[in-house]
């Protein structure tokens, strides 16, 4: 059965993203392609990988520029019909409503506090308040603007779903399995069954699933199965 899980598909070479995606099919949601993989590969290279899957498109390019800027770039974009296109609720609300104008059938996502920046980087970098009530603001901010999903920390997950209401998807990286529990550069964690309590919609995992591949293909296909059981359970 699937779980709320989004694949992070994290990799450099394309025939493992395609390996990756067809192994866990059975067991997650949303495949989530980023910044880099884009880079690498185009738009040729996110069809073939969706090509391996039924599961939703999360495409991570995290937008953060002018509205027309943005606005352009989504457009170059929607031949692959994004389920859903990540931009930096940073970026204000003209920003957000030009991304949702330019994708009327993506849910426009808005990032919110990244979740391997601490408390201690936020003061650095110069925001006014911590992270629980930036988070709840940008929220706020761009839901009204158009942004039909929300990406936040699961620590913030129950704030901003009583922020923005029930209609808006919030989805959480941060999130580690409790056979995966350890440091890493996410500072602000949960399990996932946690976060999903909290009123998380998805919750992103990529290595504590795709590490398993340096075992096999079956071993990935497994590890995908036993963590969507631990969420859904």
């Amino acid at each position: 059965m699937k779980a709320p899980i989004v694949l992070a598909v994290d990799t450099k070479d394309i025939d493992t993203a395609k390996r990756w995606v067809a192994a866990t099919s059975e067991s997650i949601s949303v495949i989530k392609l980023g910044l880099e993989f884009f880079l690498n590969f185009g738009a040729e290279g996110v069809k073939s990988v969706c090509a391996e899957t039924d599961a939703d498109l999360f495409l991570d390019l995290k937008l953060h520029d002018i509205p027309n800027t943005v606005s352009a770039a989504a457009t170059a974009v929607s031949s692959l019909q994004p389920d859903f296109l990540t931009v930096h609720a940073a970026g204000g609300a003209s920003m957000i409503s030009a991304a949702a104008g330019a994708l009327p059938s993506t849910r426009v996502t808005a990032v919110t506090i990244l979740t391997s920046l601490s408390e201690s980087d936020l003061v650095n970098i110069g925001f006014k308040d911590q992270a629980l009530p930036s988070a709840v603001r940008l929220a706020e901010l761009a839901v009204p603007a158009g942004a039909g999903a929300i990406v936040c920390s699961p620590l913030e997950v129950a704030a901003i779903r009583d922020a923005v209401g029930l209609e808006t998807i919030l989805i959480t990286p941060g999130v580690r399995p409790m056979s995966e529990a350890g440091s890493d550069d996410q500072k602000r964690t949960m399990t996932p069954r946690d976060a999903i309590s909290a009123g998380a919609n998805y919750v992103v995992i990529g290595r504590p699933i795709t590490q398993a591949w340096k075992d096999g293909e079956i071993a990935l296909r497994d590890k995908a199965r036993a963590i969507a059981a631990e969420i859904l359970n």
